[in-house]
């Protein structure tokens, strides 16, 4: 995304793919893509930077107002946050495992439903499989409620759930010199 500065503020965003007027001029749509920085800059055209956005899961977001940057010689747009409430949190983030482990044991339920109408038992891999799911939903379920922040909990990386026993690991292919 561009931005226009004028008298070395920022006017206006310039999205990328649509074409512009700036005085009596009409700027086709695909003019930001094929100019040079030099052309830009000779119109007031600078470069949007985006700040890293907070998890809208966890805290309430302002996107504050753009600012130009002089020296950097580009508009910067930055966020203010506040932390959402721990307890609403980590109730969402212990159901979203729980979702999460839900639907990845779902397909394979019918094993379970059969061995019990059956009487039989299910196959060895696909059982550890499942147990391996309900231990790994477990144990980000206890990390989940040891957070005592919100950051903390923003933290916490995702679970790398467990491939079933059918997985195969895609072939990757070499590349051609």
């Amino acid at each position: 995304m561009f931005a226009i500065i004028k008298d070395n503020a920022f006017e206006r965003f310039l999205p990328e793919g649509i074409a512009f007027k700036i005085g009596n001029t009409v700027y086709p749509q695909d003019w930001l893509n094929l100019s040079t920085p030099a052309e830009k800059a000779a119109l007031g055209i600078v470069d949007v930077v985006y700040a890293q956005r907070p998890d809208d899961k966890f805290y309430w977001v302002t996107e504050l107002p753009p600012t130009y940057n002089a020296d950097t010689k580009q508009v910067d747009v930055a966020y203010t946050s506040i932390a959402k409430d721990l307890a609403g949190c980590v109730k969402q983030a212990v159901d979203a495992i729980n979702a999460q482990a839900y639907s990845i044991l779902l397909p394979s339920d019918w094993m379970a439903v059969k061995a019990f109408e059956t009487g039989s038992v299910v196959a060895e891999d696909w059982a550890a499989w499942r147990q391996e799911i309900r231990v790994q939903a477990a144990q980000a379920i206890s990390v989940i409620e040891v957070c005592v922040d919100v950051e903390a909990l923003a933290a916490l990386p995702s679970v790398e759930w467990a491939h079933d026993p059918n997985w195969v690991e895609p072939a990757v292919e070499e590349e051609v010199k």
